[in-house]
């Protein structure tokens, strides 16, 4: 008797896309990469310490500004989305699952989506295995040649 060809349920629809999701994947490598302040407000000029104040973690940072300022623009569907791509991109279920980690992340949406993924120190890392599990990629975005 033939097998049956395995058929596989289509990929579920994301509110957001994926150009917003890879503009804050890039944008949240940009923050994780800067370390610790050293010398707060050092009032020193930037050419004379050799730029070490751009590297670092300082309360009014501009991609911080940035990420906080784009991810409370979206609306409450992409926000949802954002954070159930987060939690599936760690682990917490497959994609399989994406309709129950959806709708947990929407019980649990306020108005804190930023300062919550933002907190996330692997939030880059997940939101790109997430995108993989969607057979999407930011690889054009980060090389910029979308």
């Amino acid at each position: 008797m033939p097998r049956e060809p395995v058929v596989s349920a289509p990929l579920p629809e994301l509110a957001i896309s994926t150009e917003q999701v890879c503009f804050i994947v890039v944008k949240a490598r940009e923050f994780d990469a800067k370390d610790v302040q050293t010398i707060p407000d050092s009032g020193s000029n930037a050419s004379d310490d050799q730029m070490y104040d751009v590297l670092e973690d300082n309360p009014d940072d501009p991609v911080l500004e940035e990420l906080t300022s784009f991810i409370a623009d979206l609306n409450v569907d992409e926000q949802v989305d954002l954070v159930a791509l987060a939690w599936l991109g760690r682990g917490d279920g497959k994609i399989s699952d994406w309709a129950e980690i959806r709708a947990e992340a929407a019980r649990a949406h306020n108005d804190k989506t930023a300062n919550y993924v933002l907190g996330m120190p692997l939030l880059a890392d997940y939101l790109e295995e997430a995108l993989s599990m969607f057979d999407m990629s930011c690889i054009e975005f980060e090389t910029g040649h979308l």
